[in-house]
């Protein structure tokens, strides 16, 4: 991917991050905007622009993203109470960097899934 790519950039090293679990594969570091006491963003190392794309492309690495984070659930003490682990595809899903990642979010009450009734 070229140098346009948050994620990618973060990755190379380019970008600091806090990283708190790192595979051969995967990363895994705090979101600097976090949303939850707990809020983890999982990637694999490999540029896919969605996680579609990453699961049609290569289910292996789509399997140790899943594997990465609910590693890191158990590190940060996630596994007793639960946790929500979210991918955003596309515009309407909310998706704002166009690099797949999860959402590892925990640490309290997350409360409903959407926002508000879309009824």
């Amino acid at each position: 991917m070229g140098s346009d790519c948050l994620f990618c950039r973060i990755v190379a090293g380019e970008i600091p991050a806090t990283v708190v679990r790192e595979t051969e594969t995967t990363l895994a570091f705090r979101d600097i905007d976090p949303k939850a006491p707990v809020h983890v963003l999982v990637i694999p190392k490999e540029h896919y622009a969605d996680i579609a794309t990453l699961a049609q492309g290569d289910p292996a690495l789509a399997a140790d993203v899943l594997a990465t984070s609910a590693a890191v659930a158990e590190d940060e003490g996630l596994l007793g109470d639960g946790f929500r682990l979210m991918f955003n595809t596309g515009a309407y899903g909310g998706q704002e960097v166009f690099h797949v990642h999860a959402h590892l979010l925990g640490g309290a009450p997350l409360g409903p899934m959407l926002a508000r009734d879309l009824g």
